[in-house]
């Protein structure tokens, strides 16, 4: 494995392979190492329910008229939770204040139909101010399955629209044989300060790795694309993959990656498939933003935060928070934005923690 690609120490590998996973257990060290952003967070709640809907992706920003706007999933309540792969449209929604309460505004990218890239869905919004524009990265497939899963970038020069919607998409998989070749998704982007457009990625490499509590088939990386523009073309780094647990043992990995650039160093969150345990959130920073620190825990299971009623039997991710988001005031990280399954109709809605 190349050097500047993360992967944590071979002493913790040595570990991960000695000890039984546990998806509520800390399987790496005998004390959880909180990360000082978690030691930060407080619990604001639910926001964003709707009766017919699952909400994921929530994706918050500070609009030019004082608001807080809101871009993310839905789809059917009568499709299920798996109703985001072949279903889920992305809204917009705002409120006077970070905490809501949150007023639907508009659907504005929903799937295309035949013939086009995002037919069947349209997931994983990321919403950011670029060049004076507005940019929203986003996942969408043309066979309601996985492996046609594909990054693309919608752009408008207001939050209401109108959106220039792309006839192809930002980012492929690589060629056959390589570990991202078969999926595009989870879009996290930033601008550098030295005006480089980079944006992360995730992708799996497509062996069929067996774990012994959550089966899952292949296992998920992080890549990195670097462009001279917003619309492209990107470049993947070579030597992706930048994040990749796999050597860890027990098909450890992660996904939901956030990335963000604060006090000359980057940052990142993402959901935890393995490390700490299924429940957990990750934070790693580095200074080039591509060799990585080894993770500490972002966030917890979400009944380290609230009481919840007993987990209904159609929810198996219920009692974690995944996908985050951060909302940025005036430069400054305010809010994490979540998705969550429960709430009062049964399925899934964003919550929202305050960053003190």
């Amino acid at each position: 494995m190349n050097r500047r690609q993360f992967i944590i120490g071979n002493s913790l590998a040595v570990m991960a392979i000695c000890l039984p996973f546990s998806a509520k257990a800390i399987t790496l060290w005998d004390d959880p190492k909180l990360s000082d952003f978690e030691k930060r967070l407080r619990p604001v709640g639910r926001a964003l329910e709707f009766e017919d809907y699952y909400v994921w992706c929530n994706s918050p920003i500070e609009g030019p008229d004082g608001k807080i706007h809101v871009f993310f999933s839905r789809w059917p309540k009568a499709k299920g939770m798996s109703g985001w792969i072949n279903s889920s449209e992305i809204a917009h929604a705002v409120a006077n204040n970070p905490e809501g309460p949150y007023e639907y505004v508009s659907t504005i990218l929903a799937p295309r139909g035949e013939g086009f890239w995002d037919a069947t869905t349209c997931h994983n919004p990321s919403i950011h101010f670029v060049d004076g524009k507005y940019a929203l990265f986003f996942m969408g497939n043309s066979n309601g399955k996985m492996n046609t899963k594909r990054i693309g970038l919608a752009t408008s020069d207001s939050l209401f629209g109108p959106w220039r919607r792309p006839d192809e998409p930002l980012l492929l998989p690589a060629k056959e044989g390589e570990w991202d070749d078969l999926l595009t998704t989870n879009p996290s982007f930033l601008k550098r300060p030295n005006g480089e457009y980079w944006l992360y990625y995730k992708s799996l490499d497509t062996e069929n790795y067996e774990h012994p509590k959550f089966p899952v088939k292949g296992n998920r990386k992080y890549g990195l694309a670097i462009a001279k523009s917003l619309q492209g073309p990107y470049k993947k780094y070579e030597h992706n993959p930048v994040i990749d647990f796999s050597k860890l043992g027990d098909n450890k990995q992660c996904e939901d990656a956030f990335v963000w650039y604060e006090n000359k160093k980057f940052k990142m969150l993402a959901r935890d498939m393995g490390v700490f345990g299924i429940d957990y959130g990750l934070y790693m920073d580095s200074d080039d933003g591509k060799n990585w620190s080894d993770p500490q825990i972002a966030y917890q299971p979400l009944n380290k935060y609230i009481n919840q009623p007993e987990a209904p039997k159609h929810l198996n991710r219920y009692g974690r928070v995944e996908r985050p988001q951060l909302l940025f005031q005036n430069g400054k990280a305010t809010y994490l934005f979540t998705a969550s399954q429960g709430g009062k109709y049964e399925t899934a809605s964003a919550f929202i923690f305050k960053i003190v």
